[in-house]
């Protein structure tokens, strides 16, 4: 398995996350994430994703004027959108534990 299949599995959560602490543009989000390791995302893969988001009323956004060109649209976390984090942030907690476990396990029974 590559990066790119792990980081399918996980990106939304990531995106909620960043959203949660902040309102943002769909570049900046792209930046943040890239800044936190995440080297492989690109636009194509950030704007459909808050547009999905978007239509399952996770985020909201708004456009703003900038001053660096075209009004930019901000994307914020909703109260569905901090559930789903929430869920998230379980799930993603039950997993690390198991896969731990399971890596952990095995190294044992290797030594």
């Amino acid at each position: 398995m590559n990066n790119s299949q792990l980081l399918k599995g996980t990106l939304e959560g990531c995106v909620l996350a960043i959203l949660n602490t902040k309102e943002v543009y769909g570049y900046e989000l792209v930046y943040l994430l890239r800044q936190k390791g995440f080297n492989q995302v690109v636009g194509g893969t950030i704007y459909p994703l808050l547009q999905k988001l978007e239509r399952q009323g996770c985020v909201t956004s708004i456009k703003r004027p900038s001053e660096d060109g075209p009004d930019r649209k901000y994307y914020t976390l909703t109260a569905k959108g901090q559930q789903q984090l929430a869920q998230f942030d379980k799930e993603w907690q039950t997993l690390t534990t198991i896969v731990a476990d399971l890596l952990h396990t095995n190294q044992e029974e290797q030594e």
